[in-house]
């Protein structure tokens, strides 16, 4: 735990700017000297100072040796890891990576079909072809939750030669499926398991959380230490296990992926934010799940609001959740989710983490207070007496979730196609060439490779009509999609 304290990324860069060095190197802002001066005032001399490059004295990302390896070092102890990566291309960077590790053309990987854009991209780059795992439905919410042990049984019983298994643990939502037992069926076929770990890094560090990847003994990890964690955005780590995936071809593979112009200020939040989560983060993680389930118990208190708790528990995707993520369902309020992160945002200057038809997704952290709290419950309150005729007016409202559409070609495939553009209302039946989601979570509806169907446009148009951040097609309007080309007979 001592050596834990230790910060010898951040620590080292911030040195060499006390030295106040002449530079005849890039950045060409020289310490900030060059910046506008609005913004230098703005954003402080002190990260101007530290905004520097690769040189000599502050090692290399994509060779480590000196300061930057022993950052690496003290983060793969402090998350269970063999090796630990940091990575400047966030979390996405870090899934690519995995993906593009373990598999090449024509390789089969295992994958929840509710996984995020970057998991395909990195599949249509690497051109392997997916086996979709249907994750498990949550009816009453209109969400989808992890994979089953069962199904995972299945897909490796009817594809063996698969390389690799891709989990998500926990969702965007905070849901985890056994993730332990996940790991121990497929290292019996010898496969290795990738976690996407994007919304989890803070479960390692507290024994109430779901298990960690590392903690579960899964191969690799990619974990966004800026979503929870308490680094800056789009730093991220990726957390490996020696075995069935070989450290050195992961770090050519991220090197591949890596600018070679790294952000010292991206790695040196990752040093700051590693040392805080290994010495103090258990008390700080602590404070935060007491704040979160007060705030539930309060929100479960207002009329036509419902924020779920342990009793989603269960079902055998539903094995544990990390209760620092606000679900609240508002659809017993007759509005959508989207009117009412606007509603908060308006009347309240409260942002939300995301909305969906039916749903508001707040997460708490140890950034947070009692302040921030009671502002979201009192503005929560005020949404509901707004709503009580509705309220009492309505039945539990439903919630409708589209059948995941089906795979026809391989997504690489779709994506280098010869295609053609042709009116989204009328392109049922056809194959997909481009990908349509909702940001956030970044879930795909449809990727390319994929039949579209009449239920896939009907829920398409119906987020678009309700506001929500419908996105990826070259069309943002949605008039026109991108399809593969057919052939039709000469006459």
């Amino acid at each position: 735990m001592s050596q834990q304290r230790l910060t010898p990324l951040y620590t080292g860069v911030k040195n060499h700017a006390k030295k106040d060095p002449i530079q005849f190197h890039i950045p060409g802002h020289k310490k900030g000297n060059g910046i506008d001066p609005e913004f230098r005032e703005f954003i402080g001399e002190n990260a101007l100072s530290i905004d520097l490059i690769n040189i000599g004295p502050l090692d290399d990302l994509h060779h480590p040796h000196g300061i930057i390896k022993e950052a690496q070092e003290l983060a793969a102890e402090a998350f269970g890891a063999d090796y630990t990566f940091f990575s400047v291309q966030g979390t996405s960077g870090a899934i690519m990576t995995m993906i593009m590790s373990v598999c090449g053309p024509g390789d089969k990987i295992i994958v929840p079909r509710n996984v995020h854009k970057s998991i395909m991209s990195a599949i249509i780059f690497s051109g392997a072809n997916p086996i979709f795992i249907h994750p498990e439905i949550d009816k009453n919410l209109g969400i989808s939750h992890g994979i089953t042990t069962q199904s995972v049984e299945k897909a490796i019983e009817q594809h063996p030669d698969a390389k690799g298994l891709l989990v998500i643990n926990p969702t965007y939502f905070g849901v985890s499926a056994n993730l332990k037992e996940i790991v121990d069926i497929a290292h019996n076929a010898n496969i290795p398991v990738l976690v996407d770990e994007a919304h989890g890094v803070h479960i390692h560090f507290h024994d109430e959380l779901p298990l960690s990847a590392m903690q579960a003994g899964a191969d690799m990890a990619a974990t966004s230490v800026h979503k929870l964690g308490g680094s800056m955005t789009q730093s991220s780590v990726l957390n490996v296990k020696e075995g069935l995936v070989s450290p050195k071809r992961v770090q050519a593979i991220i090197s591949m992926l890596t600018t070679t112009s790294t952000s010292y200020l991206l790695l040196s939040s990752l040093d700051v934010a590693r040392k805080q989560l290994a010495t103090v983060g258990k008390q700080m993680i602590e404070n935060s799940i007491q704040l979160a389930n007060k705030t539930r118990d309060e929100i479960n208190l207002i009329p036509g609001l419902y924020c779920v708790g342990k009793e989603i528990l269960g079902s055998k995707a539903a094995y544990d959740y990390d209760p620092t993520k606000l679900i609240i369902s508002i659809k017993d309020l007759g509005i959508t989710g989207y009117e009412v992160e606007v509603w908060l945002r308006e009347k309240h200057n409260i942002e939300v983490e995301l909305s969906d038809l039916y749903n508001i997704l707040c997460i708490i952290t140890f950034g947070d207070s009692e302040r921030e709290t009671k502002a979201l419950i009192n503005a929560l309150q005020e949404l509901s007496e707004l709503h009580q005729d509705k309220i009492e007016a309505r039945e539990t409202a439903s919630v409708y979730v589209p059948n995941s559409p089906t795979l026809a070609l391989s997504p690489r495939d779709a994506f280098y196609s010869e295609t053609e553009v042709i009116s989204f209302d009328y392109s049922a039946g056809r194959i997909i060439a481009e990908f349509v989601m909702v940001y956030p979570p970044g879930i795909p509806i449809l990727i390319p490779g994929e039949v579209i169907t009449e239920e896939n446009i009907n829920y398409i148009q119906e987020n678009l009509y309700a506001g929500l951040p419908v996105q990826g097609p070259e069309d943002a309007t949605f008039k026109k999609i991108r399809v593969i080309k057919e052939r039709r007979p000469i006459q």
